[in-house]
């Protein structure tokens, strides 16, 4: 009952590939390139590759510089009007609960009295 009892493997039905054992790799003489004999143009060397443009940094005109700091205003002016409202939500919300504990520790302190 707590021994494990395994399936037995199946036998297999499919294409049998044979197992490749691996060999011993020898290097060889390095191989030479045949080139074809030599034409009469007399242009026996490759043309030289094109030299890629050199990378300078960002140019910003004027008016990008312009919409650029507009812009950048703009974000700096949402994102404080978002972060001042979630303060103010939190801070309304915590003076309300402030208020609520000190009406209830008044309440539970001073019971009130029946006065006939």
């Amino acid at each position: 009952m707590f021994k494990p009892q395994y399936p037995t493997n199946p036998t297999p039905t499919g294409a049998v590939y044979p197992v490749i054992q691996p060999t011993a790799v020898i290097p060889a003489a390095p191989v030479q390139p045949q080139y074809s004999a030599p034409c009469a143009c007399q242009n026996h060397n490759p043309a030289p590759a094109p030299a890629a443009p050199a990378r300078t940094g960002v140019q910003l005109s004027t008016g990008g510089v312009i919409a650029l700091a507009v812009g950048g205003t703009g974000v700096v002016l949402v994102v404080g009007a978002v972060l001042v409202s979630m303060f103010l939500a939190v801070a309304v919300t915590a003076g309300s609960l402030a208020l609520l504990a000190v009406v209830l520790r008044s309440m539970l302190n001073n019971p009130p009295t029946n006065h006939r």
